[in-house]
């Protein structure tokens, strides 16, 4: 293929570059409204450093050192100059480079959204796919009250329910945190991922300590995500299972079970892997209440924190990451749909 083929728009090339800059418009765009917002906030960053007590020529010294007093197409400028070389500034709240504070506490969110989206399609997508099979029956009606409980019963009120059953009353699981304060610190750092750094460590307790602490709010957030993949599963099933060629399948004398997975099952798969994928990212963004409840060391905490107490460069580094993990998301997404699907392969 010569250079001239890979301008072609139905080249690959040319399809990978066009989403490519896409994916940099969106951030971008996403960037300029973070930061417009930020500075419109009834939140003054200056009083969240030098307190409410500070005199006028203190608050003057700092205004200026953050740069306030300049234009804001001059403050975007400087702050774009320094994202381009990999600063996102210093948190108020840790005194640390923002960088440093994500690549900290993303570990936890990313272990507790895991084993989430683990339960909410584990369980929501045979869940789907049964109560379409079942249409108008009890089976049905069942998943659909699962579903419509997911959906509207507050999250965070779930998780001090299930604290005060599991944890007080019960005393099945552990309680806030991610591990049992006696063994805390006692594995290295290495990934961030508690469980999976405490079995390269092979101390099985901390292990297993970490696990009891991880299964409750991974369990409610990951019915909550329940709630919507089997929704979605059911719609995209009930539109299949009224094809013409499940019909011929059925006419043809096939299992319903052969019907149902083998047929119906593998051309929704395409629709489903989108789904799970903005599931998957909403919960990495959307741990906020469940993290706050439980008393969670993860992004969610530190965005929260952040947001209160007016730090704008802590909070425009998180919502960049959110942004870039969703984007991330649809990208492989169009992936694999080129792979299971290859109607969309132009």
């Amino acid at each position: 293929m010569v250079f001239s083929d890979w301008l072609k728009p139905g080249a690959l090339p040319y399809r990978i570059a066009k989403r490519l800059l896409q994916v940099a418009f969106t951030l971008f765009g996403l960037l300029i409204l973070t930061f417009i917002i930020g500075r419109v906030m009834p939140i003054d960053p200056v009083l969240a450093i030098v307190g409410q007590d500070a005199d006028q020529s203190t608050y003057q010294q700092v205004y200026q050192q953050l740069g306030l007093d300049k234009p804001l197409y001059v403050q975007f400028g400087i702050y774009f100059n320094s994202l381009l070389h990999g600063d996102l500034g210093n948190a108020m709240l840790t005194g640390r480079p923002v960088v440093d504070d994500i690549i900290r506490v993303f570990p936890a969110t990313v272990e507790l959204a895991t084993m989430a989206i683990i339960v909410g399609a584990g369980l929501g997508v045979p869940l789907g796919v049964m109560a379409a099979a079942r249409r108008g029956k009890l089976a049905d009606y069942i998943v659909r009250f699962i579903s419509l409980a997911g959906y509207s019963t507050p999250i965070f009120w779930v998780g001090m329910m299930g604290l005060l059953v599991f944890y007080a009353w019960l005393n099945w699981v552990g309680g806030a945190g991610r591990v049992d304060m006696a063994w805390d610190g006692m594995v290295e750092n290495r990934t961030g991922l508690l469980l999976v750094d405490s079995l390269l460590a092979r101390e099985w307790a901390v292990f297993f300590s970490a696990l009891n602490h991880l299964v409750l709010p991974a369990t409610i957030l990951g019915f909550h995500s329940l709630a919507y993949i089997s929704r979605m599963t059911r719609s995209f099933m009930l539109a299949q299972l009224s094809q013409e060629y499940i019909i011929t399948a059925r006419v043809k004398g096939l299992s319903e079970f052969r019907v149902v997975w083998a047929h119906a099952f593998r051309n929704i798969l395409v629709q489903l892997l989108t789904v799970v994928a903005l599931a998957y990212g909403s919960l990495l963004e959307g741990a906020v209440l469940i993290e706050t409840v439980f008393s969670w060391p993860g992004f969610g905490s530190y965005l929260t924190g952040s947001l209160l107490l007016g730090d704008m460069n802590a909070v425009m580094g998180c919502v960049l990451l959110v942004g870039l993990i969703f984007v991330t998301l649809n990208l492989l997404s169009d992936m694999l749909y080129q792979i299971f699907d290859p109607r969309t392969r132009v």
